[in-house]
């Protein structure tokens, strides 16, 4: 059963309107390429690749739909421009599974996870990072599990009171050592706090300065051991945030990181506001790294656990 049939109607409704941009422009765009077409021919696949790129979803990952969609057709030469909508859903929920975005029942559910479980964020500055951190201390909260969170982005302004006013908000305690402080010094703290005060989760919050690529890599393999004085296999988890609306962008970040620090899941945020929703395909493809999270709107549980098939479902409501 997905994630949202077992929790509720509503939040497969929030998944809908989140994605509408996205979707209208998507279909608005291909509906007028197929004006008058009813065969799945060169030129509508040319209009296909031209769309696909222009919705975010990338070249590489563009280029492999339109060449399974070309093998389906060669296979079946009766195939019509009235069934391209199926294929393309089928070819976009392939590539999802094959990329390790498989269904997830509930992301915040901890029972089978190490306790306490130490998720390291990361990501740059604007993309909802800290946003992200308190949306996931919600969630957590909100299912009765013990969390704390870790203020390491020292270098920002605001960042550490900014997620103070997020541990204020979601009732979860803070650790933090202000601003201009070592960010390690900060997540060994959290971490010793969590251990002792029986924690289920622990969310490290860390700076994103990709301009400085090498201090940045440092810090973050500083962060690591330090952490792994206190839970010698901490982080369980490096989380990317990405801000979806930014597109290509947002792959060229994820391009970044994964060459400064192991990522091993992705958080997108921002899909509400933005008619680029495909990025979310075409950056699960690039990386084969899992898209854990989506944000899909402003409310504390706007930042769903990603399903791939409601998703898909989403994309392609009529």
């Amino acid at each position: 059963m997905s994630f949202f049939g077992f929790f509720s109607k509503e939040k497969k409704e929030t998944l809908d309107k989140g994605l509408e941009k996205t979707k209208d422009s998507f279909f608005g765009k291909l509906s007028k390429a197929l004006v008058g077409k009813t065969t799945i021919d060169e030129d509508v696949l040319d209009e296909l690749e031209d769309i696909l790129v222009s919705s975010d979803v990338g070249v590489e990952t563009t280029v492999k739909v339109i060449r399974r969609i070309e093998e389906r057709v060669a296979k079946d030469k009766y195939a019509t421009t009235s069934e391209l909508d199926r294929m393309l859903r089928e070819e976009i929920a392939a590539l999802l599974t094959e990329n390790k975005s498989i269904d997830v029942t509930d992301s915040f559910e901890t029972e089978h996870l190490p306790k306490p479980f130490v998720i390291m964020v990361v990501g740059v500055n604007g993309v909802g990072k800290t946003t992200t951190i308190g949306k996931l201390a919600h969630q957590f909260h909100q299912r009765g599990h013990k969390v704390v969170l870790g203020a390491a982005d020292t270098f920002r302004a605001a960042a550490v009171d900014q997620l103070k006013l997020w541990g204020q908000r979601v009732n979860v305690p803070v650790i933090d050592h202000g601003m201009n402080t070592d960010p390690s010094a900060v997540a060994f703290d959290a971490l010793k706090k969590g251990s002792e005060t029986g924690a289920d989760v622990i969310i490290i919050d860390t700076a994103g300065r990709l301009h400085t690529k090498v201090n940045l890599m440092n810090e973050l393999s500083k962060i690591k051991r330090v952490m792994q004085k206190i839970i010698p296999d901490a982080p369980h988890e490096v989380l990317l945030v990405l801000d979806g609306s930014t597109g290509q962008n947002a792959v060229i970040q994820a391009r970044e990181f994964t060459k400064v620090t192991e990522i091993t899941a992705l958080a997108i945020t921002k899909l509400d506001g933005t008619a680029k929703g495909g990025v979310v395909i075409g950056i699960s493809d690039e990386f084969k790294i899992p898209v854990k999270y989506i944000g899909v709107g402003e409310k504390m549980d706007d930042l769903q656990v990603f399903d791939r098939s409601e998703f898909v479902d989403s994309l392609f409501k009529k």
